[in-house]
């Protein structure tokens, strides 16, 4: 039994809705009642009545609901007890970071840190998106650095959590450099000759960025998707072999560009989009764990983003 259905299930408790629950657990709604689903399987009995609106719980429901509570506070009881043995760590900052950024924004943004900061102590999970909100929503981390565009932002409550930005990115569509340094695949493509694309997976938090670029092209691209996975590297090592053309983070091919083993695949500033990059955390007054390693990078970044 996973300890995430339980969230699942004390959450639809709350709000009485399988859309609005799985909006808030970072979710398709498929797969929120999957996990539902799972949770009823493993207690062999239903606990949703799915016969009314808004939904309600069954008696059952209702009773597991109050022991799912009390798990669910055991639980986080039991970490906050394993995370007190830690205080030889408190200097020790712990990232949780989608994939992407944990492969090419980060490692330069630590660097960076040093000549006004100094080093920094970190302790990094790279994650897909949802799970690494989830990581700090859980309190399984200090810090969660993600992109953010207004189109697709994520659900994290002001109330709650406080976020500074840490610069911008570029995303945009990348493919190998042929013989005489132009692509080998540029768009757009033609109708009797479509453009290999080599595309996140479905649902991942890069491709609906990629959606939102393709719908404003403004004139059909001409794509036949190829290949698709989760994570940008995976991707350009793709694009690297000749495969076809993807859209990349501009940190995760500026080796490649400067090197030209990786070119534009379109005229500068069309089919690109500018992303946030930002920091979030608990807000101190509610946070359930204080390091000062963490309060005295949050101070030097909020200062450093002061005019």
């Amino acid at each position: 039994m996973d300890t995430k259905w339980l969230e699942d299930f004390v959450s639809l408790a709350e709000t009485r809705s399988f859309s609005r629950s799985a909006q808030l657990r970072h979710v398709t709604q498929p797969a929120f009642s999957r996990r539902i689903q799972a949770l009823e399987a493993w207690a062999g009995i239903d606990l949703v009545d799915r016969s009314s609106y808004p939904t309600r719980l069954t008696p059952a429901g209702e009773t597991f609901h109050a022991q799912a509570l009390e798990m669910l506070e055991a639980l986080q009881a039991t970490r906050n007890l394993m995370r007190s043995h830690q205080a030889s760590g408190q200097d020790m900052i712990e990232f949780a970071v989608p994939h992407t950024l944990a492969f090419t924004f980060f490692p330069h943004w630590l660097m960076d840190l040093r000549p006004g900061f100094g080093a920094v102590k970190s302790r990094l999970t790279a994650l897909n998106v949802h799970d690494a909100v989830l990581r700090l929503t859980e309190g399984g981390c200090d810090l969660l650095i993600a992109y953010h565009h207004p189109s697709q932002p994520l659900q994290l409550a002001a109330e709650r959590y406080e976020m500074l930005s840490l610069g911008h990115e570029t995303l945009a569509p990348y493919a190998k450099a042929g013989p005489e340094g132009a692509p080998m695949f540029g768009l757009p493509g033609r109708p009797g000759r479509r453009v290999p694309f080599l595309s996140y997976a479905s649902g991942a938090y890069m491709a609906r960025l990629v959606e939102v670029i393709l719908k404003q092209a403004g004139e059909p691209l001409h794509l036949d998707p190829i290949y698709e996975t989760d994570m940008a590297e995976g991707l350009k090592a793709m694009a690297l072999e000749g495969h076809g053309l993807a859209f990349l983070p501009y940190s995760s091919v500026r080796k490649e560009l400067k090197a030209r083993r990786l070119v534009a695949a379109a005229p500068p500033g069309v089919l690109t989009l500018t992303m946030e990059v930002r920091i979030y955390r608990e807000r101190p007054e509610t946070a359930r764990h204080r390091k000062p390693a963490v309060q005295a990078l949050w101070d030097f970044l909020g200062a450093q983003g002061q005019p």
